[in-house]
């Protein structure tokens, strides 16, 4: 069985997205980029998203969670076959493979096979 190996990723939204990175960076000490709005902690990114961001749809929710996975392909025919929204894009990037899905809360889920 094809599994998720750890989280890649925590991303949320935010009514006022630079306050909230501002804040996150004054009080907490988190290195935001102010290019991309997010910070990199090894393999793992942690993003704030303005709050009209379509990054999570069809999910309601203000937040998705990325998670890595060993065989993205496999992972994502596990989910079909279980009965999940997956969506049909793949990204194939410098960073890895992206797939997406739906859990059965309706919750958006980002998994992520990285490069070798």
């Amino acid at each position: 069985m094809a599994k998720i190996t750890g989280i890649g990723g925590v991303f949320f939204k935010a009514n006022d997205a630079d306050s909230l990175r501002k804040w996150y960076a004054d009080n907490l000490g988190i290195p935001v980029d102010p290019h991309w709005g997010g910070a990199m902690y090894g393999d793992t990114v942690w993003t704030i998203f303005k709050a009209d961001s379509r990054k999570f749809d069809p999910s309601k929710q203000p937040f998705m969670i990325n998670y890595r996975v060993d065989d993205l392909d496999a992972v994502l025919a596990q989910l079909r076959a279980a009965g999940a929204t997956v969506d049909d894009k793949v990204d194939d990037t410098e960073y890895g493979k992206f797939g997406w899905a739906m859990d059965p809360e309706g919750n958006r889920i980002e998994l992520w096979e990285p490069k070798e």
